[in-house]
C-alpha cells in the first residue's frame, strides 16, 4: 500500500515529504506551538504564536516589520538567524546608552517549531513593544539635542510610533491569545496570577515613592497653589491618585487594594497602598506609571487636558477610550480623603 502511493507521488511531492521528515527529526527537542495566528495591530498583521510553557513570540521577520526594519539581518544571516545574542540593531551604538531599559528582557531569539514541524525562530512578544519604546526615547533625545531626528532613524521611529499607538488600549499578551485562540483555554485564575504578581501578602517598609513632583503638577493643573513641606492635601487627591495611579496598573488592582488595605474607625486608610505591591513586580510598575504620569502631566494645562492624554495613554481596565480632547477648562472632582502617597 505504501509502495504503491509512494509511485504515485510526483518527485516534488517525495522530496517535500522526505524534507518534513527530516524537519520533525531535527527539530525534534523544540518546543512545539500550540496556538498560531495573526496578530492586527493597526495596518500590521504579524504571525504570531504561543508555546507550551505560554510564552508568546512574534516571528522574526514580523518583528522587524513592525518597527520598520527589513525582513532580514545585515550580513546575510536572513530571518532565520538562530544567534543567542540580542537582535543586530539592538547592538549598535546608538542604542548602547538605553540598553538599560530592557536590561530584564528577553532579548534572544527563541527558536520554535510550527504545528507542521518546521522550524522557525521568533522573539517573546513583550520585547516589542519596548523596542519601540526605546526608539521614541531616542527620538525625544535627538529632538531635545539637535532639533530633529536623523533621516536613516525616521522609519523606524514612526514604524514604532504607530505601534505604540496601536497597543495603546490593549495589551500586547491579549493581541496574541487572541490571535491564537489561546485566550478560551487560559487559566481560569488568571486573574488571582497578576493579583498575586502585584501584591504582596505583608507590609514593605515605607519608603517615599511619589514624587513631590507629582503632587506639584496635581496642585497646578487643579488651579492651586503648592507647598512643598505640607502633608495636608484636599481631601479629593486622594481619590484622584486612585483613579489616574493604582486603577492603571493592572486589573483589579485598585480592588485588591482596597480590600486588604486596612482602615481606621473614622475610614481612613492606615497604610499606604504602595506599601502592599510586591518589590519584583508591583512596586517596579508603579515607578514606570508614575514617571509616565508625571510626563503627561507637564505637558497638559489643566487637569480636564491631563486625563485626556491619560485616558488615550494608559486607559483604566474595562473603561471605554476617550477619543477626543475636551476643552482647556479646569475639571473638578471629589472623593473621600486617604493616604495617596
Amino acid at each position: 500500500m505504501g509502495k504503491a502511493r509512494a509511485k504515485s507521488l510526483s518527485q516534488e511531492e517525495r522530496s517535500s515529504i522526505a524534507k518534513r521528515a527530516a524537519d520533525q527529526r531535527w527539530n525534534s527537542h523544540l518546543p512545539i506551538a500550540m496556538h498560531e495566528g495573526i496578530m492586527k495591530i493597526g495596518e500590521l498583521e504579524l504571525p504570531v504564536v504561543v508555546l507550551p510553557d505560554e510564552t508568546r513570540v512574534i516571528t522574526q521577520a514580523a518583528f522587524l516589520e513592525a518597527i520598520g526594519r527589513s525582513k532580514s539581518f545585515r550580513g546575510g544571516t536572513g530571518i532565520s538567524s538562530t544567534s543567542e545574542s540580542a537582535p543586530a540593531f539592538l547592538q549598535t551604538e546608538i542604542f548602547k546608552p538605553y540598553l538599560y531599559e530592557i536590561a530584564e528582557m528577553p532579548v534572544k531569539p527563541i527558536s520554535y517549531q510550527t504545528r507542521t514541524g518546521a522550524k522557525a525562530v521568533g522573539y517573546n512578544a513583550l520585547l516589542l513593544p519596548a523596542v519601540a519604546e526605546l526608539y521614541l526615547k531616542l527620538r525625544d533625545d535627538y529632538i531635545a539635542g539637535m532639533g530633529i531626528v536623523p533621516v536613516r532613524l525616521r522609519p523606524y521611529v514612526e514604524a514604532s510610533d504607530s505601534l505604540i499607538r496601536g497597543l495603546a488600549n490593549i495589551g500586547i499578551i491579549a493581541l496574541v491569545d487572541e490571535a491564537t485562540g489561546y485566550q478560551s483555554e487560559r487559566a481560569k485564575d488568571a486573574l488571582s496570577k497578576i493579583l498575586e504578581k502585584f501584591i504582596g501578602k505583608e507590609l514593605s517598609p515605607y519608603v517615599k515613592t511619589f514624587p513631590d513632583e507629582f503632587y506639584e503638577n496635581m496642585y497646578r493643573l487643579n488651579g492651586l497653589s503648592f507647598k512643598k513641606d505640607s502633608r495636608k492635601r484636599p481631601v479629593r487627591f486622594g481619590k484622584m491618585t486612585n483613579d489616574v495611579v493604582y486603577a492603571r496598573l493592572a486589573p483589579a488592582v485598585l480592588e485588591e487594594l482596597k480590600r486588604v488595605t486596612t482602615r481606621n474607625e473614622k475610614g481612613k486608610l492606615v497604610n499606604h497602598y504602595h506599601r502592599r505591591l510586591t518589590e519584583d513586580v508591583g512596586h517596579p510598575k508603579l515607578l514606570e506609571h508614575l514617571s509616565s504620569v508625571i510626563s503627561l502631566m507637564k505637558i497638559s494645562d489643566d487637569w480636564k487636558v491631563f486625563k485626556n492624554y491619560l485616558d488615550r495613554v494608559h486607559p483604566k481596565f474595562n473603561s471605554n477610550l476617550q477619543l477626543t480632547l475636551g476643552d482647556k477648562a479646569s475639571s473638578k472632582t471629589k472623593g473621600k480623603s486617604g493616604l495617596d502617597a
